[in-house]
């Protein structure tokens, strides 16, 4: 098996010089991974307005689309609008719905974008337009009557817009493990929600996650959301948790293990990650996709894309 994993990177977004989005990291995971020969890559197609309109209000499905949203709202998704943004947007949303489709039958589905946790119904906010999370699950309930689905996110940043969207809905379980002296200073309520001091490190990071993961099973959700940011890095300008790398991949081990032990599909989306040097977030974002293989391959494939990384 050659597992698909969906990419956005060819629609570039103009941004101003010095802005703090590390657009380019997305490019460089995929170069990265495509070294290893263990995946098929998949140009990502357009979410459509009526997946939208499933988590979204019209009037700002429209407004974004359209350009007429207020400066207000536009600085509050810290992009500046573009028509390349939308197509950008479109596609990392229409990523996330396939990669959710990919998870019944491959087991895991990536999405080398998204993880776009903290749009709202109502307004985008933090480099968030759409939820690509929330729209992907709805997908799943038209297209497989999906009856429960749980998002486990790991990003340093609290998942506030899945939370708000889904507070309500007791067939999706929101789970978010967070630093709690980070953005967004006003947090919603998840379903779990575990705040972590700065400088947690590794040890305590991995202890939390152990612990609250018992509770996401006992929901026996029909799919996971993997919400695997690496923004919780030491060398993270906006991360604070002081995490190493390899405390991150026995995060993404343990979770990803666990769904294949229970036989749940999981759905891999990037979420954040500002490292400097760039590096050190692309080397993160790729090894979950690598110990997403680990796990779902056989081990002959999986030792012989190792060697083809080693020489």
């Amino acid at each position: 098996m050659q597992p698909r994993l969906h990419y956005c990177d060819n629609y570039a977004i103009p941004l101003p010089v010095g802005h703090k989005f590390p657009m380019e990291k997305y490019r460089l995971v995929r170069d990265k991974l495509a070294l290893t020969g263990l995946f098929r890559f998949e140009c990502a197609s357009f979410a459509t307005e009526q997946q939208l309109l499933r988590v979204h209000s019209r009037d700002y499905v429209r407004s974004f689309l359209e350009g007429s949203l207020s400066p207000q709202a536009v600085r509050r998704i810290g992009f500046p609008w573009s028509p390349s943004l939308v197509h950008r947007t479109l596609a990392s949303v229409g990523g996330a719905v396939a990669a959710a489709e990919d998870a019944f039958t491959q087991g895991f589905g990536g999405n080398l974008a998204g993880g776009t946790h903290h749009a709202f119904p109502g307004e985008g906010s933090g480099f968030c337009v759409f939820n690509d999370i929330a729209v992907a699950i709805e997908h799943l309930r038209v297209t497989r009557g999906l009856r429960r689905a749980a998002v486990v996110d790991l990003d340093v940043h609290q998942g506030d817009g899945t939370a708000a969207i889904y507070e309500d809905d007791p067939a999706v379980l929101t789970f978010s493990m967070h630093g709690a002296h980070n953005f967004p200073f006003r947090k919603q309520r998840s379903r779990i929600d575990v705040a972590l001091p700065n400088d947690t490190g590794d040890a305590a990071f991995l202890d939390a996650l152990m612990a609250s993961m018992p509770r996401v099973l006992d929901f026996e959700p029909e799919v996971i959301f993997f919400q695997a940011g690496v923004d919780g890095l030491r060398e993270d300008k906006l991360g604070k948790l002081a995490l190493t790398h390899e405390g991150l991949r026995q995060r993404n081990l343990f979770v990803l293990e666990t769904c294949r032990n229970y036989d749940v599909p999981v759905v891999i989306c990037m979420g954040g990650g500002y490292s400097l040097p760039i590096i050190n977030s692309v080397d993160a974002h790729a090894q979950v996709f690598l110990d997403a293989a680990q796990a779902y391959l056989p081990a002959a494939q999986w030792q012989t894309a190792g060697t083809r990384q080693s020489t």
